[in-house]
């Protein structure tokens, strides 16, 4: 070889070594050890060098990981070593039915009344994924398949070399001449929502969920789409050639499933870091429940705990079944999505008199609790669900917390069932409902509603309005449905004797409940603003018109006459201006104040905080942070979140309970969550507490 080849050659293999170390180091290690702008020139030399030499690209280098044309297909290959599904269990009895099974094979099935005898295994996650399975000769990856049907799967190299946590070649001074690795492909959480956010924006359909989104990603003929769909992976499973003996460089041949773990880590995968070496089944046990709270904290989907010998020797004892090891079961949580059928639908009545449609079905457990009702938003999504009496449904945890319908199953529909709709009449009160031009919700207008009215009373007495103690939402029924109170006034003229004769209350809880009412008039203006429940006037809002409008007399003038005030306020809009007028032009509801304001209600700032009005600061007047907003996440080291938002309100800032473009600083302190990434992705200021004293301290 010439001179100048050589050198050439020479510098591609150290390009190719020092860019696989960096992407190891920042995709697997999480942590950094190149500065971008180094890796990008270091990256466009070796493509510079690849370009003006073909002879020198090589499987492991990195220019590989996105390139070549789209393929034609995915050609089926042959698994050196079969990718067997696991047996599932969805109970601790289920665990224990597999483990006494597993000690039966292995003739250490203890004799009555002795314990289980200990034996070690690895807990590890089961990442909600597609799996895969990689093939390495002389330590450079060769070929990616996916498990097919255990025997046979898809080739679908060119794609996975678009993985960065998958090493194109392995991080061993003597490589095997033959690696195969199995693990988990998947979409992390956050990626998730950017690519359906991305999608959306272009008119896309959106993916339904992160492993549909995963396999349909991995079975593209373009790697280019692949790539910048930002897959990640997780390696669980090792197999090597019996004939391999590392050089002392290299990590030792694992004798356990905890070792194979700590082989991978070491020859360049990512590994889940969170596994667990368990002593016996009390451990496997403990470790599964850990983790059925925990993993919503995780960026990525899990629905299980897969539960492996530890022992590679023993798992060789143990076996297979004809379809699975005997070694390895899935412990499964409760079904995120599950079938059900559909009992009835029933029309619910907020406090604003929106009608929501809610679908009433047969208990099913759903992420850890039992579920038979959710709901359906609005009559549009009922429309687009088709959904009929008596089918069957696909109902699942919305962020595993709220359970929404996803589907229906119209294969499994009656023939000649009836289509549900909302009925025409308020189910509470009988009057006709009304849906306006452009609006999605359905209402009930008769402000003399059952609903609508303890509705409003729960909003008046919760914790964000005038927080009274003691009335709960049964106390309130009973209010309404004897006919003992008619509106928020009413509360007031409420007396002990009464409250004491009704269900569940005695006279001390009357007493005190007609105490917290009386001391409940005290509250400042902002509070009874909000009390009020006008659409769309929040906490936030609220304490912003209270303080440009100190009084009920002067924001009527304004919605009635000056919206143009109204909308200079810092962070109101014409949406609420015009939410604030049709409130006020309606009799029932200027009765209302006035009646207020006759209990001994203020409905006004105090004479002493009163001032001009309309201007454009904040909720704290003017200040040197008039016009900017901030967001709290996080615990301050010596800061309450109340206090933090009394001084940035003092100082003319607004706080906002959620992250925007818009978003002047994020304040955050220890376990900031969702908020804070949010943050860094948009590029918003983040400020910890001392950072924020600073700012308050910089002004006149």
């Amino acid at each position: 070889m010439p001179p100048t080849a050589a050198a050439e050659s020479s510098r591609a293999e150290e390009l190719r070594r020092l860019l696989n170390r960096a992407a190891h180091a920042y995709y697997v290690l999480d942590a950094p050890e190149m500065e971008d702008p180094v890796y990008d020139r270091l990256y466009r030399e070796l493509l510079d060098l690849e370009a003006a030499h073909p002879e020198l690209v090589s499987p492991d280098s990195p220019t590989r990981r996105v390139g070549g044309a789209p393929a034609d297909g995915f050609r089926t290959v042959e698994h050196r070593i079969p990718l067997l599904s696991l047996d599932n269990a969805f109970s601790s009895e289920e665990l224990e039915a597999w483990f006494a099974r597993l000690l039966k094979v292995m003739d250490r099935t203890p004799e009555a009344g002795e314990p289980l005898p200990p034996l070690p295994m690895v807990g590890e996650l089961k990442i909600d994924g597609n799996a895969l399975a990689l093939s390495y000769e002389q330590g450079v990856l060769v070929r990616a398949a996916t498990r097919g049907d255990g025997e046979r799967g898809e080739e679908i190299t060119a794609n996975v070399r678009t993985i960065q946590a998958v090493p194109l070649r392995l991080q061993l001074e003597r490589p095997p001449a033959w690696v195969e690795v199995r693990g988990e492909a998947f979409i992390p959480d956050g990626t998730f929502a950017a690519i359906n956010a991305e999608r959306e924006a272009r008119g896309e359909s959106l993916f339904a969920n992160p492993r549909n989104a995963c396999a349909g990603t991995l079975r593209q003929l373009d790697p280019g789409v692949v790539a910048s769909r930002r897959l990640d992976f997780f390696a669980y499973t090792l197999h090597l050639p019996d004939d391999w003996s590392p050089v002392r460089a290299d990590p030792a041949r694992p004798r356990s499933q905890w070792e194979s773990l700590a082989w991978l880590a070491a020859a360049g995968f990512r590994v889940n870091p969170n596994a667990d070496l368990c002593p016996d089944l009390a451990a496997v046990e403990a470790f599964f429940t850990d983790w059925e709270t925990r993993r919503a904290q995780l960026p990525y989907a899990t629905d299980g705990v897969v539960v492996k010998l530890d022992d590679l020797r023993l798992q060789a004892d143990a076996g297979f079944t004809q379809k699975a090891p005997r070694w390895a079961i899935a412990l499964k949580y409760a079904a995120e999505e599950a079938p059900s059928k559909l009992l009835r639908l029933v029309a619910q009545v907020g406090r604003t008199g929106v009608v929501t449609p809610v679908a009433e079905f047969e208990p099913v457990p759903l992420a850890g609790t039992t579920v038979s009702r959710a709901t359906l938003h609005n009559a549009d999504r009922l429309a687009e669900l088709d959904l009929r009496a008596g089918d069957t449904i696909v109902v699942r945890k919305a962020g595993e917390i709220i359970p929404e319908v996803v589907r229906v199953l119209s294969e499994l529909r009656t023939p000649g069932a009836t289509p549900l709709q909302l009925p025409p009449n308020c189910p509470e009160c009988s009057s006709a409902l009304v849906r306006e031009e452009g609006e999605a919700a359905t209402r009930c207008v008769n402000s003399s509603c059952p609903a609508i009215l303890r509705g409003a009373l729960r909003h008046w007495v919760s914790k964000g309005g005038l927080d009274v103690d003691g009335l709960g939402s049964k106390l309130i029924e009973q209010l309404v449905d004897r006919g003992l109170v008619g509106s928020i006034a009413g509360l007031y003229r409420l007396d002990a004797a009464l409250l004491a004769s009704l269900e569940r209350m005695g006279e001390t809880s009357a007493q005190k409940l007609v105490a917290a009412l009386e001391a409940s008039k005290q509250q400042p203006w902002h509070r009874q603003l909000y009390g009020l429940g006008i659409h769309h006037v929040g906490a936030v809002n609220a304490k912003a018109l209270a303080k440009a409008f100190p009084s009920a007399v002067a924001l009527h003038e304004a919605a009635a006459e000056q919206p143009e005030a109204i909308t200079a306020v810092f962070g109101i809009g014409g949406e609420i201006a015009e939410s604030l007028r049709q409130w006020f032009a309606t009799p029932a509801n200027l009765a209302l104040l006035a009646e207020l304001q006759a209990l001994g209600i203020s409905m006004a700032a105090p004479e002493g905080e009163q001032g001009v009005g309309g201007e454009s600061d904040g909720p704290g007047g003017a200040g040197h942070l008039s016009g900017q907003t901030f967001v709290l996440t996080g615990t301050l080291p010596s800061l309450s979140r109340s206090q933090a938002q009394t001084l940035i309100e003092a100082a003319g800032g607004k706080v906002s309970g959620s992250v925007s473009k818009k978003t002047s600083y994020v304040v955050a302190g220890a376990e900031a969550g969702s908020k804070l990434t949010k943050a860094e992705t948009l590029g918003v200021a983040v400020l910890d507490e001392a950072g924020l004293r600073a700012l308050l301290a910089s002004g006149p």
